[in-house]
């Protein structure tokens, strides 16, 4: 059974992050290149929070190591980071999105 998080991301400018947490889940929802994405807001290798990431264009780069991150599949994009993030779904409806956590 999964569960949806509703977050208004109005005020959410292209290029930022916001960090949510939702019934234990920690989440960092990122506006990139026109669309919005949902990862776990924790770099798989240094294990720390990645909402002072910096966002460029769909890459995070974690504030401890410079590892990179692709925001749209959770996919690694630059060392030392070597296992993707968790992703969630995003469906967007006039300024709210919708975030399905498994």
């Amino acid at each position: 059974m999964s569960h949806v998080v509703k977050l208004d991301v109005s005020d959410l400018a292209p290029g930022q992050t916001r960090a949510y947490e939702e019934g234990g889940v920690k989440l960092l929802v990122c506006h990139a290149d026109g669309a919005y994405y949902a990862i776990e807001n924790q770099c798989p290798h240094a294990a720390v929070r990645l909402d002072a990431a910096a966002l460029q264009g769909c890459l995070l780069e974690c504030p401890v190591h410079g590892g990179k991150l692709d925001v749209r599949d959770g996919s690694p994009q630059g060392h030392p980071i070597r296992r993707p993030v968790t992703t969630y779904p995003v469906e967007e409806r006039d300024g709210t999105i919708e975030i399905r956590l498994a």
